[in-house]
């Protein structure tokens, strides 16, 4: 499996662990608000880590750090993901996977495999704006209910996130979301922060007071939820 990029060093992205973080290419989505630009449009452009070069690092800081997290771009278009996790699983590490759901055949095999610790799964919106929200019009939107039945059924730790838009995500997408996942374990919500590097620009960051007021909306569904920084 091709990997973009590692960040040696993470004590926010993996929940209570001190985690690496590798980076895939190529994605099955085109949220216009995605950062990671690069690696979902041209990740043949990007630097290759070597993955000799990675699992001997991982080797040499077993004990040091707790877990390694895959995100991307979106892992589960690779179908060598499920041999990448087995690796790394079998040095001792704990396994965090990032996904957008859009892909519950992978996700199926991930979960049989009983290799990967925790999920993080992005809710992109309510399903009538989901197409709009991942740059797919006319998506279909099975495969993200099966992926969000699937996780929760999993007994596998999780959680759902949402980053949050103005002009995408107001207070009634909020209560559709909330209507698509509850109830659930964890969910978070995160703001969108404009930047030169996501694939659309003229987006706009939600205010503080919008935060708040659908935290306070989620809260009255799952009441756990909780606001996150952005990463």
């Amino acid at each position: 499996m091709l990997i973009h990029g590692l960040n040696r060093l993470s004590l926010v992205d993996y929940p209570g662990c001190m985690a690496a973080i590798v980076f895939t290419g190529s994605c099955n989505f085109r949220c216009p608000f995605c950062h990671n630009s690069s690696l979902v449009l041209d990740p043949l452009s990007q630097p290759v880590v070597d993955e000799d070069e990675l699992f001997s690092f991982l080797r040499k800081r077993h004990g040091m750090l707790d877990g390694l997290v895959i995100t991307g771009g979106e892992p589960t278009v690779h179908d060598d993901l499920p041999d990448f996790i087995a690796r790394v699983k079998d040095l001792g590490y704990l396994v965090k996977l990032d996904t957008n759901g859009g892909r519950p055949e992978m996700l199926a095999r991930v979960i049989a495999q009983g290799k990967v610790d925790y999920i993080a799964m992005d809710i992109k919106n309510c399903l009538e704006r989901y197409g709009e929200t991942i740059g797919r019009p006319g998506f279909d939107t099975a495969p993200i209910v099966e992926s969000i039945a699937m996780i929760k059924g999993s007994g596998i730790d999780y959680e759902f996130r949402t980053t949050v838009v103005e002009g995408l995500h107001s207070a009634l997408e909020m209560e559709k979301i909330c209507h698509m996942i509850a109830p659930c374990r964890r969910y978070f919500l995160q703001s969108f922060v404009p930047s030169q590097d996501t694939i659309s620009q003229g987006l706009s960051a939600p205010s503080k007071a919008t935060m708040e007021s659908h935290l306070k909306l989620v809260q009255t569904y799952i009441g756990n939820a909780q606001l996150r920084d952005s990463l």
